[in-house]
């Protein structure tokens, strides 16, 4: 099994339909490799890291680096 039907069953056990799970597989493996060369870190630590954010984000966690700062004025009260 290729690392891209890995990835495939994995976003469709996410609840993915099989056409989504085949892209967003697609996407996580360009990215990471983008994310590798951008980073200067494996090619697997990149992809983990995705993963990791996708798993967060389908159980409804914001992951602290993509949360929103607070609103101007409302900063430490």
């Amino acid at each position: 099994m290729t690392e891209l039907e890995r990835l495939t069953q994995f976003c469709e056990a996410l609840g993915a339909p099989r056409t989504q799970a085949e892209a967003m597989a697609a996407q996580l493996l360009k990215r990471a490799d983008q994310q590798a060369a951008e980073r200067g870190v494996t090619r697997e630590a990149a992809l983990k890291r995705l993963v990791d954010l996708v798993v967060q984000g389908r159980s409804g966690k914001v992951p602290d680096e993509f949360a929103a700062p607070p609103p101007e004025g409302k900063q430490g009260g």
